[in-house]
């Protein structure tokens, strides 16, 4: 990868963060008592990839150049998922001794996670061969 390669990757980390920051805190200001805004972003997130690989894989409905991937798929969607915040945020709760809001925090990020990239999978497999 060249130099410019990783700026874009940055530039869409960039993006990806400032819209993750967003999101959450706007979410955690409705629900401040339970990580929603994580497992919000991280369910988008997950979405959002996997339309996007649905989208640009090989006979996708989108032939992006190489090069894009590293920015939409690190870059973007890579600075907007938050499994590092996720994980802190598990750990805080486990911590002040409320062992089910951790587990129910696991279980929903991965179970929705899973479930949205499969969705957005889908959907963007429905765009691929209209």
């Amino acid at each position: 990868m060249s130099a410019v390669s990783y700026g874009w990757v940055a530039l869409g980390s960039a993006i990806g963060g400032v819209a993750r920051f967003w999101l959450s805190t706007l979410v955690a200001q409705r629900w401040p008592a339970f990580p929603l805004g994580t497992i919000v972003v991280n369910v988008t997130g997950s979405f959002a990839i996997g339309v996007l690989a649905a989208m640009t894989t090989p006979g996708g409905r989108w032939q992006l150049d190489p090069r894009w991937a590293p920015f939409l798929m690190s870059g973007i969607c890579g600075g907007y998922t938050t499994f590092s915040a996720f994980s802190l945020q598990t750990l805080a709760l486990a911590q002040q001794q409320q062992h089910w809001q951790a587990l129910a925090n696991v279980v929903l990020s991965v179970v929705l996670c899973l479930l949205a990239v499969w969705f957005g999978y889908r959907i963007g497999r429905l765009f691929t061969f209209a």
